[in-house]
């Protein structure tokens, strides 16, 4: 994993850059997720992996698959992917120019887990204090854990905030064991 991160991060800051002086950071990121997508798909994996499959051949496959949605340049990294062995590390490219991307747009995506449905106003105010706090436009998905007593855990990027009650009660119970 350490390794694939390595390889695929000079290749995500290349893109990142090709993408900024374009000015088409939307376009890029649509690209490089749908060939990522079709990299991951299994039976492209195994062309790939062949190797009675030459690299023009694989690269052209992607290329096809993807369409009209890869840019001439991004073709050309796909290519060059290919060529160099490393195309198997799109999936991990395509995340570390997301992450590229949202810093850049000073965004980030956070996930707000709770015990049952909050309305949308309620969401709405949390999202706008995370944004206050983090110094960024944050988007916040919700998603529903029966297993929590009650609360809300929240996670965006590094940072967790734990309002549940179980997570209340593990504190306490640390707190008291000491």
């Amino acid at each position: 994993m350490a390794q694939s991160i390595t390889i695929a991060r000079p290749y995500a800051e290349a893109a990142f850059e090709l993408a900024r002086e374009s000015n088409d950071l939307a376009g890029w990121a649509q690209g490089l997720t749908l060939a990522a997508a079709v990299v991951g798909n299994e039976q492209v994996d195994l062309v790939l992996r062949s190797p009675r499959v030459s690299d023009e051949d694989k690269a052209a496959l992607i290329i096809e698959i993807c369409g009209d949605d890869l840019n001439p340049t991004l073709a050309n990294m796909i290519r060059l992917l290919v060529d160099r062995d490393r195309i198997l590390q799109l999936p991990e490219m395509a995340r570390q120019f997301d992450d590229l991307r949202a810093t850049h747009e000073r965004t980030l995506d956070a996930q707000l887990v709770t015990a049952q449905p909050i309305d949308d106003a309620v969401r709405d105010r949390l999202a706008k204090a995370l944004s206050t706090r983090l110094d960024r436009t944050v988007r916040l998905a919700s998603e529903i854990d029966e297993t929590l007593i009650g609360g809300a855990i929240v996670r965006a990027g590094d940072l967790i905030i734990d309002g549940s009650v179980r997570g209340r009660l593990t504190r306490l119970t640390g707190a008291l064991s000491r």
